[in-house]
């Protein structure tokens, strides 16, 4: 739909153009191109980094910008190149025609760029096409002096051509001359959105810091030693893949010179590349977390290093089993070192995981304290407590099973007293899990169990260089004694009281009742009525009370009953009768009593 609108403006332009060609151009053109190009990339497949279907939207875009303008390159004998120049700039739209020009020629570019990765020889096709679109900018921005063009537009055109000539530098690695181009293009873009409004200014400002990266890598090519952190510090801020890209150049430059590590009086050689980036980023992680304002962007920076060591560990792996396959050929010298290389590394993995798992406690002991006193609704519970300390000791049983750490005394004993700091900890969190769900004996039993491992390590120090860190970790298990207490003579209570709620219980209790005098003469109950004018001693009348029934009877013996015999005195009853006088005297009824 938007390019149908487009076609039909431009129609509708062509035909004003035509009828006032005799007239001649009146108006001073306002071209804004980097609103316009970012508004097209957005729209045509940069959004999700396609180049390719950008690049087909410029071509298709210069086709039919060409057919409005009448403004073709040829006919159907053959191709005449035609070039805008000052005397055929009747229309704004003409300015358009180098600028996409350029536009399809970086966007090519780019992504010859991406397929370089794998196939290296398309470099030099890459180079040639940015030489192509600086050729069209820089005809761009002598058109744009044309005193039809307005002072932005001439801005623009500079800063975009200065942009495009930086790039190309960048890619030819000219770094001087990459920075100044660059510099240039960066100031223009400052100036103008320092004369614009607030709305227009969010695009420009955006430009800048778009900048910033390429700038102070050229800045540390060029010798400025300081440009390395500053591009560390960019990273942790917007995290984009080419700043990535840039800083691991950076790293491969400098891991040339690292050709072997020393641990624990033992010195290994370090043969591969990515092992050598993620030890030179290890050794500036002081620093980056030294600049770290909030827990949260130290987090993102243990992150990033984590990552970085788990694609070391990740290839020392695969090159130990490549060795393995021809271990006949091999010194077993070599293997033992990169072996214990390899338990070096999983060591640094381990306790980069556990500063991270630290971080993260102080973060939800401040949410769960706030949580508990009422001060924030952001729920915290304790089953969070209990997974990082439950993470950090199993990573404390890995490193007491290290490969050459066997033996170290000293090393195992203050991983021995770290596991049970850390357990500590755990099980208070566990007992509190328990007493939210009304489980009082499980909750007392972990508390004793926390109270047993902080009496065996409260009061030792860690001797080791490599876990001196750790110390504030010991130095709060006071704090968690005094918590621990608390918690226990609470949890006690509850046991004996064998209440499962002991809040609703208390909510019943009370020292005033409605109940009448009488009804409660066994029970103190505080009654100011009774001294009052109408004391509640009694209720009349009283209330209705249901009563029993009259019950029914039923006899369910008789048919068990046997009684005597009476055929003795029916037979004299019958001897005792009037003869046959009586007989009819009875059934006819005659002679009877009235």
């Amino acid at each position: 739909m938007t390019e149908i609108t487009s076609n039909d403006s431009e129609t509708s332009t062509t035909t004003q153009q035509q009828s006032d060609s005799t007239k001649g151009p009146e108006s001073i053109y306002t071209v804004t191109l980097l609103k316009l190009i970012k508004e097209a990339q957005q729209q045509h497949g940069l959004r999700h980094g396609d180049y390719q279907r950008y690049r087909t939207y410029c071509s298709s875009r210069l086709h039919r910008l060409r057919k409005v303008l009448h403004f073709p390159q040829g006919d159907r004998k053959g191709f005449k190149k035609r070039e805008v120049t000052l005397d055929n700039l009747k229309d704004e739209k003409f300015i358009y025609l180098p600028l996409i020009q350029a536009e399809r020629a970086w966007a090519y570019a780019m992504q010859l760029k991406q397929e370089s990765n794998t196939e290296p020889r398309k470099k030099f096709h890459l180079v040639a096409r940015l030489r192509k679109a600086v050729s069209h900018t820089i005809h761009l921005e002598y058109i744009c002096q044309s005193p039809l063009c307005d002072a932005r537009t001439k801005l623009e055109a500079q800063a975009y051509s200065a942009w495009m000539q930086g790039t190309l530098f960048f890619e030819l690695q000219e770094w001087k001359q990459a920075s100044e181009k660059l510099v240039l293009s960066q100031t223009i873009y400052e100036k103008l959105a320092s004369a614009l409004n607030e709305d227009e200014q969010i695009l420009y400002k955006q430009r800048v810091e778009e900048l910033n990266p390429n700038l102070r890598y050229c800045a540390y090519n060029i010798g400025d030693s300081s440009a390395q952190q500053d591009l560390l510090n960019m990273r942790s801020k917007g995290g984009k893949s080419e700043l990535d890209a840039l800083i691991a150049q950076t790293r491969e430059k400098q891991a040339a010179s690292l050709l072997e590590v020393t641990w624990r009086g033992r010195t290994v050689p370090v043969r591969l590349e990515k092992i050598r980036v993620f030890l030179l980023a290890y050794q500036g992680l002081d620093a980056s977390l030294g600049k770290a304002n909030d827990c949260d962007a130290k987090l993102s920076a243990y992150e990033t290093i984590l990552l970085d060591c788990k694609e070391a560990i990740q290839s020392l792996k695969e090159d130990l089993a490549a060795v393995a396959k021809t271990k006949i050929d091999v010194q077993t010298s070599q293997v033992g070192s990169q072996q214990y290389l390899l338990s070096y590394l999983t060591f640094l993995r381990a306790t980069l995981t556990i500063d991270r798992n630290l971080v993260m406690v102080d973060v939800f002991q401040k949410n769960f304290a706030a949580y508990q006193s009422g001060e924030s609704k952001k729920v915290a519970k304790p089953q969070e407590g209990v997974k990082l300390y439950e993470a950090m000791v199993q990573l404390s049983g890995e490193l007491q099973q290290l490969q050459g750490m066997e033996n170290d005394k000293k090393f195992q004993n203050d991983l021995e007293l770290l596991t049970k700091v850390f357990k500590a900890f755990r099980c208070y969190y566990m007992a509190l899990t328990c007493q939210g769900n009304r489980q009082w004996t499980e909750a007392l039993a972990l508390y004793q169990r926390a109270e047993t491992y902080i009496n065996q390590s409260e009061g030792k120090k860690l001797g080791d260089s490599e876990f001196t860190k750790y110390s504030r970790v010991g130095q709060d298990l006071a704090h968690l004694r005094s918590l621990v207490n608390s918690g226990k003579c609470a949890a006690h209570a509850q046991n004996i009281l064998g209440v499962e709620d002991i809040n609703a219980a208390m909510s019943g209790l009370s020292v005033r009742s409605k109940k009448s005098l009488c009804f409660r003469l066994d029970e103190f109950v505080e009654d100011v009525s009774l001294t009052s004018a109408t004391p509640n001693v009694i209720k009349l009348p009283p209330s209705m009370a249901p009563v029993p029934c009259k019950p029914l009877f039923f006899d369910l013996a008789l048919n068990h009953i046997s009684f005597p015999s009476l055929a003795e005195n029916m037979e004299n009853k019958k001897s005792t009768g009037a003869g046959i006088t009586g007989f009819v005297k009875g059934l006819w009824g005659w002679g009877g009593k009235k």
